[in-house]
């Protein structure tokens, strides 16, 4: 689910060319990333990519393809893994968990139904990203030689912690949570660009990488991230799913400005005192202090192994060769062009 702060955030967001990351590392939150390739890289009937013994391959696609096209354009992705959820996370993991059952049963229908349209919706909301899936998406990347990095815990938490440490630029996800978690840029739509059909409609828009500072979101409205957090538990974090009901980011800001912090908001009436039954100082320290790590070995990108990705696409999942062959000659010349850039970006710091 993640935080929504879309309409405190679209006050300071803007959009960016990938040019102007030229040269950057950004740390991305994997699971994130992938589970977007897998709703997005579809066949027309809306089912994902398979191979010949019906293995999606939709995530493998969309984490070689893209990642070569980032590369080509001067950006240097650091993949982030997740790791074991906290416990505090059990209650929107089970909610989305039903949904996708659901789906499920509903997708199953439209197949005996033969409706068309509903077969594609049902087919992106029951998509299941395994851990299968992300075993193979980190090998296929460690083949590519792309710097990945496996969390103790929350990948979006290491990404964002990456990026505050300064071993990263900017963190990438679809997510706000990023924000609360400390990354000091947040770029979103990065493995998205392009044009994206509306969901249930007929009307494509044309999707575009964004930024947000950190820094500039505390100053526009006069708060602290202990406050920022604040107001994510009010509207409802993966933590607190339900928020408190009635309470959208525009009230949760005026009411934090007011009154500093949740517990005196209470005190005055403001907000309703079952938000207390929450162990909110624990919500909060898994955003202030969540559990990351130091990455381990260099973030560097490294020279592909040509036969390992050819071994993992095209005999193991069927990807055609030529295809293949030629998205390996683009990731050759594309890592030695952004290492070039990569050693000018550290050598202008010193002119």
């Amino acid at each position: 689910m993640g935080v929504d702060l879309s309409s405190l955030v679209d006050e300071i967001k803007r959009e960016i060319q990938l040019s102007e990351i030229k040269g950057k590392k950004i740390s991305i939150d994997a699971y994130n990333a992938i589970y977007q390739f897998l709703t997005a890289i579809r066949q027309p009937d809306g089912t994902p990519l398979m191979d010949s013994s019906g293995r999606v391959t939709s995530h493998l696609s969309g984490v070689f393809y893209r990642t070569i096209s980032l590369l080509e354009e001067g950006v240097i992705p650091v993949y982030v893994f997740d790791g074991k959820p906290p416990e505090m996370k059990s209650q929107e993991l089970d909610r989305r968990r039903k949904i996708k059952e659901e789906a499920e049963k509903k997708l199953q229908k439209a197949k005996e139904e033969g409706s068309t349209r509903e077969l594609k919706k049902y087919s992106q909301m029951s998509t299941k990203l395994t851990n299968d899936m992300a075993e193979e998406s980190k090998k296929l990347l460690t083949a590519m030689g792309i710097p990945i990095v496996q969390a103790p815990s929350e990948g979006e938490a290491e990404a964002a912690y990456l990026c505050s440490s300064g071993y990263t630029w900017a963190s990438a996800s679809q997510d706000y949570d990023s924000l609360l978690f400390g990354a000091k840029r947040l770029v979103r739509n990065l493995t998205l660009t392009g044009k994206r059909k509306l969901p249930n409609k007929d009307i494509y828009v044309e999707i575009k990488p964004e930024i947000i500072e950190l820094n500039d979101l505390l100053n526009k409205y006069g708060i602290n991230r202990e406050q920022l957090v604040d107001i994510g538990i009010l509207i409802g974090t993966d933590y607190d799913p339900e928020g408190i009901k009635g309470i959208g980011s525009k009230t949760a800001l005026r009411i934090i400005k007011k009154y500093g912090t949740i517990e005196k908001a209470v005190e005055k009436g403001e907000v309703p005192k079952y938000i207390l039954d929450l162990d909110l100082e624990k919500i909060r320290s898994l955003f202030l202090k969540p559990d990351v790590n130091n990455p381990e070995g260099s973030l560097e990108l490294t020279d592909p192994n040509k036969d390992e990705i050819i071994n993992i696409l095209v005999n193991e999942h069927n990807f055609n060769a030529d295809r293949v062959n030629n998205g390996i000659e683009r990731l050759i010349k594309g890592i030695k062009d952004t290492k070039g850039l990569s050693r000018q970006t550290g050598l202008d710091q010193w002119f």
